[in-house]
């Protein structure tokens, strides 16, 4: 196809083709081959044997999306790659990963640029798992809600229990029929509340269960137990979430979590009241703790049965004893009392003779004496009243002024000074008998 020109001095034109075929050149004369690239992974999926993604880069704390392009491993590279990656870390490739990945800038005229990988190193994803896990567990030790589920105690006995799992699940089916079936028939009530498990939905709808237990007050749940069999250790990736470890760090009920194998590790199991390897051993471990406090009733039952019966065996012995004394028991009584009661009036008689006897002549001769002695000492009482009469009456006023003297008086106090006296005061003289009101000229 030729170029068609245009008029005046544009450029000619090139088709969409013609564009590509540039672009292509472009890239491919840059050093854009064999580069190692950091991005996280989404909409990971396998078909025909390749495998497709999204590489993405965000920005933090925001999670906006920062750049994305497309990515592919193709098949003849695909098993060595994966194997690789599993076999360092454990788990598959998948969603939400962050990876460092070898591969080079590839342009397609159909499909746009993508990035062709040929390589991976598993250690970056380990340590990025790990790293992002560790500052999740310093934000909720910073906030003070590390520990406050796994210090809560447990109900006695724990048998109320309220499970998170994904409905129809093996694991769940595993957890169930291992807590019914157990050989000490412990009675267990539990109610499913569904939830997503595995996938971008695990953290909202764990987090919805959770609620809706809480706000469930007909349960009276004693526990909760979150459950996901096995799988992909890939698909635990959402159970590293801070929201989701927040919420049941600060649960009001104690909090089971059983997910996964033995060798897979979430946050969920650092703030977790309990952490167990799968959904049977945490049935197991709610049987067995049951069975401990079953064990301790029985032991206190048995011990409460050999007290009592040693209490009944020696009241009996007390009783059989008793009964045997009761024919004799009331005359030797009757006899000890008479003993003690002649004893007594023996003693009271000796007493008598030896201490009332004498004290009763002393109270007959002191009563003999008194009435002289209370005469003796009346009149010499009166002899002295009457001295004192005398004397109080020659040293009164009165007696002063039988003998002539008087009191002269200025509003009713005595007057010593006759200067004292101003011309025209009234004065009153108080004589023996009598009494004269004069004015001072």
């Amino acid at each position: 196809m030729s170029v068609m020109p245009l008029a005046g001095d544009v450029s000619p034109a090139l088709t969409l083709s013609q564009l590509n075929q540039r672009i292509a050149g472009l890239l491919a004369s840059q050093s854009l081959r064999d580069v190692w690239v950091t991005a996280e992974l989404s909409d990971f999926r396998r078909s025909g044997g390749h495998c497709y993604m999204e590489l993405m880069e965000k920005i933090e704390p925001t999670g906006a999306v920062a750049a994305r392009m497309r990515g592919i491993i193709w098949a003849n590279q695909a098993p060595r790659i994966c194997s690789k990656f599993a076999t360092v870390t454990g788990q598959q490739i998948a969603t939400g990963l962050k990876v460092m990945v070898r591969g080079t800038v590839n342009y397609h005229a159909s499909y746009g640029i993508s990035f062709v990988i040929t390589d991976i190193e598993p250690s970056f994803t380990v340590g990025d798992v790990e790293r992002r896990r560790r500052e999740i567990l310093r934000r909720l030790q910073a906030e003070g809600i590390l520990e406050l589920n796994r210090s809560l105690e447990w109900p006695v006995p724990a048998l109320r229990v309220a499970v998170i799992s994904a409905p129809g699940a093996a694991g769940y089916g595993d957890f169930i029929h291992q807590l019914y079936n157990n050989s000490s028939r412990l009675r267990f009530v539990t109610r499913l509340f569904p939830a997503v498990v595995q996938g971008e939905r695990t953290v909202p709808s764990v987090i919805e269960a959770l609620e809706r237990i809480a706000a469930d007050d007909e349960g009276c749940w004693d526990c909760v137990v979150i459950i996901r069999g096995g799988g992909a250790t890939s698909d635990l990736i959402s159970f590293d979430d801070y929201h989701l470890a927040a919420n049941i760090a600060q649960f009001p009920l104690p909090v089971i979590v059983g997910i996964g194998h033995e060798r897979d590790v979430t946050v969920l199991d650092f703030v977790a009241n309990m952490r167990v390897k799968t959904p049977t051993a945490a049935a197991e471990w709610l049987v067995g703790r049951a069975e401990q406090l079953l064990d301790h009733l029985r032991t206190l039952s048995s011990e409460m049965l050999h007290a009592v019966t040693e209490r009944v065996s020696g009241s009996l012995a007390q009783l059989a004893y008793i009964e045997g004394q009761l024919p004799i028991a009331p005359v030797a009584a009757v006899e000890r009392a008479s003993n003690r009661l002649s004893r007594s009036v023996m003693t009271l008689e000796a007493v008598s003779a030896r201490c009332i006897v004498p004290r009763l002549s002393r109270l007959e001769a002191t009563a003999t004496a008194i009435v002289p002695a209370v005469a003796n000492q009346m009149a010499r009482r009166g002899d002295r009243l009457n001295s004192m009469e005398e004397l109080l009456d020659a040293l009164s006023p009165a007696a002063t002024l039988r003998r002539g003297y008087s009191i002269t008086r200025v509003d009713g106090k005595a007057v010593r000074s006759a200067e004292k006296l101003a011309s025209g005061t009234i004065i009153t003289t108080t004589l023996a008998e009598g009494t004269v009101t004069s004015k001072v000229e």
